[in-house]
Order: C-alpha cells, then structure tokens, then sequence
C-alpha cells in the first residue's frame, strides 16, 4: 500500500529496552481533498530511510498497517493499530495529478452493416 503527501514533521530516532529496539516516527499530511495527518514510523533498520529527507518535501511512502490485541489488567482487550513505513521516495511536486490521456474522437471510427445472422457465435463469453 502506498501514501503520497508532504513531511510534516520527522522525529529523532528513539531506542528502547536492552536489545535496542529502534523506532523513528514521522508526520505526512496527505493531498486529499480532505488532507489527512498520518503519523508513520519506521523502525530497525528502515529508521535510518529518513535521513535523507526534510520537513515540507513531497514523499510517496509505502506502508503496512499492524494491528495489535492486548488484554488489559481487568481482562478487557484493547486494540492498536500502526502505519509502518518500509519505503519512501522523493516525488515532484504536482506529480500523479495530471489530466488523464484524451481519447480519440469517434468520428474516425467506421461501422459495418455486414453482419451475417447465419454464422455461428464462436466467442467464449
């Protein structure tokens, strides 16, 4: 899956626990009609994606959405979800809005009045 937008906001990468777990979060604002702020991080060895890239820059992103359960102390399960990014590169400004392609007047087209009402119909579908 894939999500394209402007860098809001990169944050310095944060390690936790003895085995040094990384996670690097990041803040996209989409180009939707109704631009959305998704928070993504990025983590082990894909923190170090981002530093090759700053706040305002147009990015597109690809991402995996996680899900999580856990119970709580009174028994209760509770959800999370995550945006993990895996892949980002850079993208001109503008780029994927442009006008699709024009089709081909119809006037050229020609018809036929030939047709055979005896011949079989040999089409599969």
């Amino acid at each position: 899956m894939e999500v394209t937008g402007k860098i809001k906001k990169i944050e310095e990468t944060k390690t936790f626990g003895a085995n040094g777990f990384r996670k690097r979060e990041m803040v996209l604002t989409t180009n939707d009609q109704y631009p959305q702020m998704l928070k993504i991080e990025f983590i082990q060895d894909k923190c170090d994606l981002l530093n090759n890239y700053q706040e305002g820059q147009d990015v597109k992103i690809s991402i995996n959405l996680t899900g999580r359960e856990w119970i709580n102390p009174q028994g209760e399960a509770v959800y999370f979800n995550s945006i993990q990014g895996w892949r980002i590169e850079a993208v001109q400004e503008g780029a994927g809005a442009e006008a699709p392609p024009i089709a081909a007047p119809l006037d050229n087209l020609e018809t036929t009045s030939d047709l055979n009402e005896n011949e079989p119909d040999d089409l599969p579908f």
